[in-house]
């Protein structure tokens, strides 16, 4: 395993990709999890090896039922997109529920998303939130921008501007210097926030000298 590893990076030996193979090969025959995800990603990207989803998804299989986290999120994404298997959402859901259960902030944003989109279960916005607000407080961007949506939208969580704008501001943060559709929706959406929340402000205050 180590000394696939070494053959990968080119560490101490020449970079070699079928080295590297081999000797992950040797070691997920063994039944190393880790050796295991290694192989599975190098057929998923065709390093050393013809390209092959399926060969890939075999060995992330063997991997994800050992619990490994990483592979079980490359797994239900093969799923996902119908790579090396058929598509099947609701397969999709329960390798990327396994990750997400252990904490891991990509497959909590991706279970995020099928339960917003209503794929592989029904939809359920409380859901969606619930999974987000995992991921975003681990810091993932893409789930502080869609947890910031959910309560611009009021989905799953009351309407609150204020918390909108909190979310989508961190999300934008971290996403300075890119220039992405993604990044300036955020941008877009932080304005609308700001006057949102100012005018939820003067609001307040208007009432409150009403009572006065």
């Amino acid at each position: 395993m180590r000394l696939g590893v070494r053959y990968a990076n080119g560490r101490g030996v020449p970079q070699d990709d079928a080295e590297a193979i081999k000797w992950y090969r040797m070691a997920a025959e063994q039944g190393n999890a880790v050796a295991q995800l290694f192989l599975g990603s190098m057929y998923a990207k065709g390093q050393g090896v013809p390209q092959d989803y399926a060969e890939a998804a075999k060995w992330y299989r063997m991997a994800a039922e050992q619990g490994e986290a990483t592979t079980q999120l490359s797994l239900g994404s093969m799923y996902d997109n119908g790579e090396g298997v058929p598509q099947d959402y609701t397969e999709a859901v329960k390798w990327y529920r396994m990750a997400a259960e252990q904490g891991y902030a990509s497959a909590q944003l991706r279970l995020g998303m099928m339960y917003d989109n209503g794929e592989g279960v029904p939809q359920n916005y409380t859901q969606a939130v619930k999974w987000y607000r995992m991921a975003a407080e681990q810091g993932d961007a893409t789930a502080q921008f869609n947890l910031g949506v959910m309560y611009r939208k009021g989905q799953g969580v009351p309407q609150d501007y204020l918390q909108a704008h909190m979310w989508v501001n961190l999300a934008a943060s971290k996403s300075q210097g890119e220039k992405n559709k993604k990044y300036a929706k955020a941008r877009k959406l932080i304005a609308e926030a700001q006057r949102l929340a100012r005018e939820w402000k003067q609001k307040t205050w208007d009432e409150l000298k009403s009572g006065l």
